[in-house]
């Protein structure tokens, strides 16, 4: 057959095979929303019905590593694995390359929850083994595709394969796992600095083009790299002294230097758009989060408090937001959220904000309901969004990832 009138395969998508299977996103976001509710209805057990979790490495610390080594690369590797074939015009990783990828993060996740019967050594070697490979993955697609302004991606990855490996060295040969889990959780935000630097500015200015405003987005220009730069210093001084009241200062300056960058984005301009307002509204707890290791370096506040407005303001908000609108543009729906989208949004900002309340009151039952908003979050995400990700795509309607 001529290859001019050879049928044209959607880049990715293997017609003899399941959809699912076709691009990153699709297993790496359903597989992170159900564990995400997982793990979290596992922890509400724990703490109401003594429900033993995670063997000799205890349930509070099977908690903390679920959420920042199970659910998150989860939702990461969805990301990247979607959004790195864009920026370098190769092949996405599909099919039984996929399949092995999912099933090593799976088995990481099967380890740790069953680490009283594998043993915790078993269940630390599986579940380190998927980090590593993912991010030669994406060092070998980012290299090939000479991509060399890219390769600060993997900084933020490797921060947090580096908190992996640590933690279950600490816990295995002493040390503190917590110094492990806050050098993740700043891998994490700084990667937020820079993709969310990308994306959010450049699809709020695609959104105002079509409506033909003229005023746009600051683009990128030193001073985003500069607020990349002293935000990252600050993240690194709280990962190893988050007591430290010295760290304080440089906390609050880089609270202030997100702040105008977020201003610069022109995020009110975008209210009408859920879809893309929650990434203005997901990044705004950037400055939040860093306000928030202030008040702990002061003694205001629990170190913990700040860490929750890390992990479930600032990681969270910002991966459901990409989860949605990525599915949206690469299964060809319209890129407008729904009220289905814009109840699971409402609900897990809902529980960003009652957990470190939870934290600084001490009240009864406040723990339990941010628990139970961020379960109803990602279960609203896998009742719309999982029968999207299962099913072959449509013809695309939009940016995604």
């Amino acid at each position: 057959m001529n290859d001019s009138k050879r049928p044209r395969i959607p880049r990715g998508l293997k017609q003899d095979g399941p959809a699912i299977w076709s691009y990153g996103f699709r297993p790496f976001f359903l597989g992170g929303a159900v564990w995400a509710v997982v793990t979290m209805v596992l922890w509400i057990l724990a703490l109401a019905k003594g429900l033993p979790l995670g063997g000799d490495f205890g349930a509070p610390l099977w908690h903390a590593h679920e959420m920042v080594f199970g659910f998150a690369p989860a939702v990461l590797a969805g990301f990247l694995l979607t959004a790195i074939p864009n920026w370098t015009g190769s092949l996405p990783v599909a099919g039984r390359p996929l399949i092995g990828l999912v099933g090593l993060w799976l088995a990481g996740r099967i380890a740790m929850a069953c680490a009283g019967v594998t043993g915790t050594v078993l269940a630390s070697f599986l579940d380190a083994a998927f980090l590593p490979v993912f991010l030669a993955l994406c060092a070998r697609e980012i290299i090939r595709g000479r991509k060399w302004n890219d390769l600060k991606v993997l900084a933020g990855v490797f921060a947090i394969c580096l908190g992996n490996l640590g933690f279950h060295l600490a816990l295995h040969l002493g040390g503190d796992p917590h110094l492990w889990l806050r050098g993740a959780v700043a891998g994490y935000v700084a990667l937020i600095l820079i993709i969310g630097g990308r994306i959010i500015p450049s699809f709020t200015r695609n959104w105002l083009n079509q409506r033909g405003v003229t005023l746009m987005p600051v683009a990128y220009n030193r001073f985003d790299m500069g607020v990349i730069v002293f935000s990252a210093l600050a993240l690194a001084a709280w990962t190893f002294a988050p007591e430290e009241r010295l760290i304080a200062a440089p906390a609050l300056v880089a609270a202030a230097l997100n702040m105008a960058r977020l201003v610069r984005w022109r995020g009110a301009s975008v209210r009408a758009e859920w879809l893309l307002m929650v990434l203005h509204l997901a990044y705004a707890f950037v400055p939040l989060g860093l306000i928030a290791i202030a008040l702990a370096a002061l003694g205001v506040i629990q170190p913990v408090s700040a860490l929750h407005v890390l992990t479930v303001g600032v990681i969270a908000t910002m991966m459901l937001a990409v989860m949605t609108r990525a599915t949206r543009g690469h299964t060809g729906r319209p890129l407008a959220a729904s009220g289905l989208t814009i109840a699971s949004y409402l609900s897990l900002f809902a529980a960003a904000l009652a957990r470190p309340l939870a934290d600084l009151t001490g009240w009864p039952g406040v723990m339990e309901a941010s628990g139970t908003l961020w379960i109803l979050a990602f279960t609203l995400f896998i009742l719309e969004y999982g029968p999207m990700l299962i099913r072959v795509r449509r013809k695309p309607r939009g940016e995604g990832a």
